[in-house]
């Protein structure tokens, strides 16, 4: 019988060169596999590096937060929660980059890699997490799957070639925790 992969997600507020070059190799085979995370296949790491510098830029200033995936201690996907700079939305958090390796999906590990994002927002102190899916892609049911309730739509907001135009779904999580009254109530009918 095989071993059980040791499986972790921790919060990472330095990024080595190290990190960063795993981080960006994921991410570029991760969209080059077809996966829903910023760009459209085919990409370079002189196209996705520029964009992962920005967003470590914020989690370098502390406002944002990099969770990393780890199997026997190996980087193995990764997803950022990036804080709001309004002090009237700070116990809210957006989740970006939702990524697992394309070799290692399908066991899992998306699951854990959200789990593990939940843990982390909810020690920083977050109530809410807001994320988009590309329409077209069926990733909204794995975050419904997660509790996420959709709340809108935005009709058309993701061009990934010409006349393929894709809706923009927005969903959000109330996290557990005090205060914690029960699942956010969608405000549209996903259906219509």
């Amino acid at each position: 019988m095989a071993p059980v992969p040791a499986v972790d997600v921790r919060a990472a507020s330095v990024v080595d060169d190290g990190l960063r070059a795993e981080l960006l190799a994921c991410w570029v085979d991760v969209t080059n596999a077809g996966g829903a995370v910023g760009f459209v296949p085919p990409v370079s790491s002189d196209d996705v590096g520029p964009v992962l510098d920005r967003l470590l830029d914020g989690v370098t200033s502390g406002r944002d937060v990099l969770c990393v995936l780890t199997v026997d201690g190996a980087t193995a996907g990764f997803a950022a929660l990036v804080g709001s700079s309004s002090p009237l939305r700070r116990h809210w958090a957006t989740v970006l980059r939702v990524q697992v390796h394309p070799s290692l999906q399908g066991h899992g590990l998306g699951r854990q890699l959200m789990a593990g994002v939940h843990r982390i927002a909810v020690e920083h102190g977050w109530e809410f997490l807001s994320l988009t899916a590309r329409g077209g892609t069926g990733v909204d049911g794995f975050y419904r799957g997660l509790g996420y309730t959709e709340v809108g739509r935005i009709p058309g907001a993701v061009r990934v070639a010409a006349g393929d135009d894709r809706d923009e779904i927005l969903l959000v999580h109330r996290l557990p925790g005090p205060g914690a009254r029960g699942p956010v109530p969608a405000l549209v009918d996903p259906g219509a």
